[in-house]
């Protein structure tokens, strides 16, 4: 599963993830478009935390 989809199951606009991750705006829109890809080992660091969340 991509960020993209962990984000939004866990109900979080591209803003509040922003803003939780500490992730500029930016980077976030170029995740979701796919024009730019996280390093493996933070995306699968978000993506736990986003499905930690996601189980509260």
């Amino acid at each position: 599963m991509m960020i993209k989809e962990c984000r939004k199951a866990a109900g979080l606009t591209q803003a509040q993830f922003s803003e939780i991750f500490e992730i500029p705006i930016d980077v976030v829109k170029s995740w979701d478009s796919g024009r730019r890809k996280p390093p493996a080992w933070v995306e699968k660091l978000i993506i736990k935390e986003l499905e930690r969340m996601k189980g509260q």
